[in-house]
């Protein structure tokens, strides 16, 4: 590991302790290994820039808060878990004064370490929530999205409670996403993506990038959705997207435009998960929003009405399998990324399905003991 000096920062919530970012090189070249997310993500970052543009993208951070530490929760075997308030606390002021014994230190120790948070609150469900940070470089996204999550577990453990990024925690629990908005901007400083002339403000480039982004969206899947619990989330009525789309401010479709109009016109895609890696997350996007650009792709109308019950929209790869499938067939990734650096992320898909299909759930035997 070759430690990147310029990403050194205070770890705040720890006494005496700062981190470093590193970067993972082949012992023999000395090279970057090509399958390192941070690797990953700077070379979509640098095709980008050829075409002439920087991107800049916000993750947002939803995550469930619980009563007990991780150690108890795991001694008890990660059984009846309770979450941290007892009813949803969406926009909740008295529920998350609760909650500010950790996530005030959260809030404040990150921006002691160079995050630029820009508030939390309370989210859709029980014990959750939802950490915003201002959008950046994607790069520097990535990095700050990185550690913000791991403070938050770590100031969450040093005041004797859990915090977990698990998509679906429970089948009668909303689950938690990681939403990314992404834009475009020209190397001087300019947006790129806003066009006043337009329709809806989208310059010709944000339309062919945001073509891209559909066209691609089941190659690009695995790196929103990396594991068996990730697909749990994708259900119908709970925000959580299911299909193919776009539309204007609309939280049923797949990727929903925001700032229409504006200077701060963007695509949010909606179906990433609290568990993505954000290094991969970010590059597969910018990928997918690469080909579309190379490729001049025509973006259709967008979506009206409930994505849920369109059956015109294709849809997104519902189980990890089916995303392996679509990330190994994939021409555009393996070119943008390369066939080794594929393949090795297929082959992580599939030791993760194995992995699971091994294993006998609580649920088989709960439903089967008696009745098989």
């Amino acid at each position: 590991m070759k430690p990147d000096l310029s990403s050194i920062r205070p770890m705040p919530w720890l006494e005496g302790t700062a981190m470093v970012l590193c970067d993972v090189l082949d012992h023999h070249t000395h090279e970057e290994v090509p399958h390192s997310p941070r690797a990953i993500l700077k070379r979509q970052v640098a095709r980008l820039a050829e075409l002439g543009f920087v991107a800049k993208t916000a993750t947002e951070l939803e995550f469930f808060l619980f009563e007990k530490s991780f150690d108890e929760i795991r001694k008890s075997g990660f059984r009846d878990l309770e979450p941290i308030s007892g009813y949803n606390e969406d926009y909740h002021i008295l529920q998350t004064t609760k909650e500010e014994a950790i996530m005030r230190p959260l809030r404040n120790h990150l921006v002691a370490a160079g995050i630029p948070i820009e508030n939390s609150k309370g989210e859709a469900e029980a014990g959750q929530e939802e950490l915003n940070i201002r959008y950046s470089e994607a790069m520097d996204c990535a990095e700050f999205h990185t550690i913000a999550k791991h403070a938050t577990k770590e100031i969450a453990w040093l005041n004797g409670r859990a915090a977990t990024f698990l998509p679906k925690w429970d089948h009668d629990r909303v689950g938690s996403s990681s939403h990314i908005h992404q834009s475009l901007w020209t190397l001087d400083g300019d947006t790129a993506f806003f066009d006043k002339d337009k329709e809806f403000g989208m310059s010709d480039a944000m339309r062919h990038y945001v073509a891209g982004l559909l066209m691609y969206a089941p190659d690009c899947t695995y790196f929103l959705a990396p594991y068996i619990n990730s697909y749990k989330r994708f259900a119908k009525g709970t925000f959580a997207p299911t299909k193919v789309a776009w539309s204007v401010d609309n939280r049923t479709s797949g990727f929903r435009l925001c700032g229409e109009g504006s200077k701060a016109i963007r695509m949010e895609c909606r179906i990433g998960g609290s568990d993505i890696n954000p290094y991969l997350a970010i590059a597969a996007q910018l990928a997918a929003g690469i080909k579309g650009l190379e490729e001049k792709l025509e973006l259709a109308p967008p979506t009206k009405g409930d994505v849920y019950q369109n059956k015109k929209a294709k849809n997104i790869p519902n189980s990890l399998r089916s995303a392996a499938e679509s990330l190994h067939k994939s021409k555009m990734l393996r070119e943008a990324m390369g066939n080794d650096v594929i393949d090795h992320y297929v082959r992580a898909a599939t030791w993760e399905q194995e992995e699971f299909d091994r294993i006998v759930t609580n649920y088989e035997v709960a439903r089967g003991f008696e009745r098989a």
